[in-house]
């Protein structure tokens, strides 16, 4: 099989709360249709992304996955999550209120479900003034009083209300209640999930015309009500520098803005690489085989593990990326040199 940085068809989801910048943001004509979110890579069944780019557009990830799971995922991650893809990156535009939700953790959403759970990440990549998110418990509470607020409608005032600006960042670790609000446009990264559980939807209807489901009882196991200090990510953001924002035990993910050729050589982290580019086309070079693809401004590609040696060639003057993947750099160097010799034979 051919490796080369992968290029997705459009995926976009119509959603009651969605708005209308993803399809100018992709370079795509304009219309009234709410779409709230745009899954950049995703192998979760009913909407696995279809490559479009190279000897193997029209094909779609989990195939192309299931043929040579080692050399696109890496050994250490096709080992660990069975040849799978364990994660999920999404544009989201949020003109409206998300519901107010939680996910399971990996426990409650095998028992339950059958599926992975689903801890995330929000990168902010523009917000209106005054757009704000909810992140966490902003006050102790009980099961019981959750349940009664739920009841009443007065779940949002014992929530940790945050205002954002463009680079804010948020981990959402599973069972940490939050929300999306309106104004809001942002990059994330999540596991390879569906699962999410409503808590409260602001008694709308939905696009249907019928309410949405909620799913109080599961929120209820689900929701860590514990309380943090902060809930808001700091970190270091330099220019022509890839500066890690979240090192969690799901996802590793680097935020980049060069104004010149950038190097990444990520082969040591034995995993595939998903850029997402979130300002400014750039091209991304392979440095083995100097393949080479055109990143636009508004998408995403998946750079399989193999290949992960490659340069970063801004457009416009600058580029703004995210990486996300899986770090596996504590592997043995045994490990490694085992990896390209299995992947050479190939």
């Amino acid at each position: 099989m051919t490796l080369y940085p992968f290029l997705f068809e459009p995926n976009l989801h119509t959603v009651v709360w969605g708005g209308n910048q993803l399809r100018p943001y992709k370079g795509l004509t304009p219309t009234d249709e709410p779409i709230g979110e745009s899954w950049e890579v995703s192998a979760v069944p009913g909407s696995i992304g279809i490559i479009s780019n190279g000897p193997l557009a029209g094909r779609d990830i989990v195939s192309i996955i299931d043929e040579n799971p080692e050399a696109i995922l890496g050994e250490t991650v096709s080992k660990q999550y069975g040849g799978k893809m364990p994660l999920l990156v999404k544009f989201i535009d949020a003109k409206g209120d998300l519901s107010i939700q939680v996910h399971p953790n990996d426990e409650m959403a095998k028992r339950v479900h059958g599926k992975m759970g689903k801890s995330e990440m929000w990168y902010i990549i523009k917000a209106e003034p005054g757009s704000y998110l909810y992140a966490g418990f902003k006050e102790q509470i009980t099961p019981y009083e959750y349940r009664k607020r739920v009841q009443d409608g007065t779940i949002t005032d014992v929530l940790a209300k945050h205002e954002v600006k463009a680079g804010d960042v948020f981990y959402l670790p599973a069972g940490r209640v939050h929300a999306i609000c309106g104004g809001i446009m942002l990059a994330e990264v999540q596991q390879s999930s569906d699962v999410t559980y409503r808590i409260y939807d602001y008694n709308r209807p939905g696009i249907d015309g019928k309410p949405r489901e909620l799913h109080t009882e599961l929120a209820a196991e689900a929701l860590d009500y514990h309380v943090e200090d902060e809930y808001r990510t700091e970190y270091t953001d330099d220019v022509n520098r890839a500066n890690q924002i979240i090192n969690s035990p799901y996802f590793s993910v680097r935020v980049t803005e060069t104004t010149k050729p950038f190097h990444r050589n990520l082969v040591k982290y034995d995993s595939f690489i998903i850029s997402m580019c979130m300002e400014g086309d750039c091209t991304i070079r392979v440095r083995d085989t100097n393949d080479e693809i055109l990143l636009r401004e508004g998408y995403s590609c998946l750079i399989p593990a193999a290949i992960a040696d490659y340069d970063v060639l801004p457009q416009k003057g600058k580029t703004r990326i995210l990486d996300a993947f899986i770090d596996n750099k504590d592997m043995s160097l045994a490990s490694v040199v085992t990896r390209f010799l299995h992947i050479t034979k190939k």
